[in-house]
Formats: structure tokens, C-alpha cells, sequence
């Protein structure tokens, strides 16, 4: 039984990353493989006994000083000499640099990273990942868009990359009418139509354009943000200004939004920097059709005037725009957007042919080392 170990920054909060992360492990292990999850903080929480539940294995590596905290260089040194994991596979810059540099004192088969935002960043993570680079095997990219960003910043090699998109599993993560009807109900709606927007708190998601948008947006319309994060009460008191309070409601984190999905009539996304939204996926897969803008990796999932409408980053008038037409669009006009929403992402991002994609790769790249390697030597 070939062993992957996956390494992230943390699953105490749940991003896109993270989401897609817990899909790998618990799809790999019930194909056989052994799974560990190799946090380099917090405890794991929900997520954490989520993945010892299907047998996954869960270690944290409790750095409390990011990459600076020797102890969990030095942990997660003891872990791999010990566990000897053939596949080690990061995610997310810090993780991706503890991989590759603890390859010089414990080595191993194969490391793969994976690059999850069209954003290189700053100086310091794109030389990071300059220098570090002879030590991975292979990078990959969610999104053809991801990875054109990180070649022109001269953060990987051509040779090294390949796409890799995330997936989502489109049986859990599709319509149920009889859900639909209850939470509608559960929320005192009728005609009114329902957006949700989902994502971290974050400036990065631009959310004060998508309230400024929705100040904007004919009545009856109501909109649900799930999320959280350090700009709640920023957006809250925003949200009061622009007189929104009986139009707007802020979910908090949730930790499972398909009854949400299921309730609303559109999803809309206003991030400023994307990578493969997973909301978006989920969303489409639910065959919720879309509004979103229109920078890169967005429209790799939506497909404009067929699955929803793309927009400019930034503006509030041409998001509200955007939102008004799909408001104004038929039932039976939304129904037929949202069905080949669905069957886009069945034909690209099913969860199965992403899981089968990443067993030809690791095993593909075990074929060619088959000793684990420090220095570029056999060791």
C-alpha cells in the first residue's frame, strides 16, 4: 500500500484549499492508499476527526511561529524518517516550502505542490519558490490560469508543471428540491430571489463591492454571505450604511453550505483573484447558475451568457448589471443555465476523474523514483 502524505497550512479554518484537500484524502483512502494529513498548525478541529473517521491519518505539527518555529521542522523531520511516506504532496506556499527543504534531511520518493491562486505574491514567496525548485518532482496548477500566473513570475519550471484542477463530488453536491423548499420556507422567502455568495471575510473577495452592487439591485432580492473572517465587522457596519440590514444576512462559517446552495436562485462571486473558485464548482454542480467576475481562473467554471454572467472586477455597477439580468431572466431560462452549469462541471471536475488524474501522477513519478532521494542522490 503506497502512503501520501498531504501538507497544509491548517484546517481549523476552511477555505477552498483546505476543502479540496479533505476530498484527496478521504477519496485516496478509500481507494486503497494511506492517507496522512500533515498540518503545520492548530489542532484540526471538525476537519481533523472528519479524516481519522474514514482511517486518514492526522498529525499537527504545532508551529506556533510559522516557518520560524524549529520544533515543527524538526517534528515533521522525525515524522517522515519514521512513516517514510512515498508521496509527499504539498499545499499552499508555506506548506510547499517545508516540504521541499525538509527533503535535505529526510528524504523521500516524490514531493509534488500545488498552486491554488492566480496571486504570485511577493518578492519573498516568488525567489522561495525559485530556489527551492530543483527539490520538487513535480508542480501542479488548478487552473491553466494559476499556472500561466507562476510561469511568467519564473516560479516554476515549464518542465516541472502540469494542471490539475480541483474536483467536487457532483453526487453530494447537487439539486434536492425537497431541501429547497424547507429552508426557503425556514427563511420566510416566496418570490423573492435568494443570491449567496460564499468565501472568507477577506479583501480579497471584495465583498464591499458586492454590497455596494446589492444596494443597487431591484427589490425583491435577498442575499446570504457565508463566511468568516477579520473583516466581519467592517462589513457589517457597511452593510447598516448602505441600508441593507433587512437585505443582507451574514451566515457566519458553515461548515456544509448545500442546503444553502440548494435554496438560493443565484450564487455570486466578487473576488478581485481567484485560482479554481471551489464555491463555484459546488455551486454549478448544484445547477445554481452564476454571476462572477471576470478574473483569472473564474472562467475556466463559468461559461458566459450559457452557465451565468461575468463582470469586471471591482465594479459595482456592472455586478449589480449582471445580478439584474439573471433576476430578470426566466425561471425556465435559469433552470436550462443551471442544468448545463451541472453538466460542465460533471464533464471536467467530478471528484472520481480528478482522484483518477492524480493516481496516474503519483504513480507515473513513483515509477521513476523508485528510492527516496536527498541532494538529487539515492538515498
Amino acid at each position: 500500500m503506497s502512503h501520501v502524505a498531504l501538507v497544509i497550512p491548517g484546517l481549523d479554518r476552511i477555505g477552498g484549499a483546505e476543502r479540496q484537500v479533505i476530498l484527496l484524502a478521504k477519496g485516496l483512502q478509500r481507494r486503497g492508499w494511506r492517507v496522512s494529513v500533515v498540518a503545520l498548525s492548530g489542532a484540526g478541529g471538525d476537519a481533523a476527526a472528519e479524516l481519522t473517521a474514514v482511517g486518514a491519518g492526522f498529525l499537527t505539527l504545532q508551529m506556533r511561529k510559522g516557518l520560524a518555529d524549529p520544533r515543527g521542522w524538526i517534528r515533521f523531520h522525525h515524522w517522515l524518517r519514521r512513516e517514510s511516506p512515498d508521496v509527499v504532496h504539498a499545499h499552499l506556499p508555506h506548506a510547499a516550502w517545508l516540504e521541499r527543504w525538509s527533503r535535505l534531511a529526510a528524504p523521500v520518493r516524490v514531493v509534488v505542490d500545488t498552486l491554488h491562486s492566480c496571486s504570485t505574491g511577493s518578492l519573498g514567496r516568488r525567489l522561495g519558490y525559485r530556489w527551492s525548485g530543483w527539490l520538487v518532482d513535480r508542480v501542479t496548477a488548478v487552473s491553466q490560469a494559476a499556472a500561466a500566473a507562476h510561469l511568467s513570475a519564473r516560479m516554476v519550471a515549464e518542465s516541472k508543471l502540469a494542471v490539475l484542477p480541483n474536483g467536487v463530488d457532483t453526487e453530494a453536491w447537487r439539486p434536492d428540491t425537497p431541501v429547497r423548499i424547507a429552508m426557503r420556507r425556514e427563511l420566510g422567502l416566496d418570490e423573492e430571489f435568494l443570491w449567496l455568495a460564499a468565501g472568507r471575510l477577506d479583501p480579497v473577495k471584495d465583498y464591499p463591492t458586492l454590497l455596494a452592487a446589492m444596494a443597487s439591485v431591484p427589490e425583491p432580492a435577498r442575499l446570504l454571505i457565508a463566511g468568516a473572517g477579520p473583516l466581519q465587522d467592517e462589513l457589517l457596519l457597511l452593510s447598516a450604511q448602505l441600508g441593507l440590514e433587512q437585505r443582507v444576512r451574514f451566515l457566519g462559517f458553515e461548515p456544509d453550505l448545500r442546503r444553502w446552495v440548494r435554496a438560493a436562485d443565484g450564487f455570486v462571486l466578487s473576488s478581485r483573484c481567484e485560482g479554481l473558485p471551489m464555491g463555484l464548482l459546488e455551486a454549478a454542480a448544484c445547477a445554481l447558475p452564476a454571476v462572477a467576475t471576470d478574473v483569472p481562473g473564474t472562467p475556466e467554471v463559468l461559461v458566459n451568457g450559457e452557465t451565468g454572467w461575468l463582470a469586471p472586477a471591482g465594479d459595482c455597477t456592472a455586478l449589480a448589471e449582471s445580478m439584474t439580468r439573471m433576476m430578470r431572466t426566466t425561471p425556465e431560462e435559469r433552470h436550462a443555465m443551471g442544468e448545463r452549469a451541472r453538466q460542465f462541471v460533471m464533464e471536467r471536475f467530478s471528484l472520481d476523474a480528478i482522484l483518477d488524474r492524480w493516481e496516474a501522477l503519483y504513480g507515473d513519478l513513483l515509477r521513476r523514483n523508485p528510492r527516496s532521494v536527498r541532494w538529487g542522490h539515492a538515498g
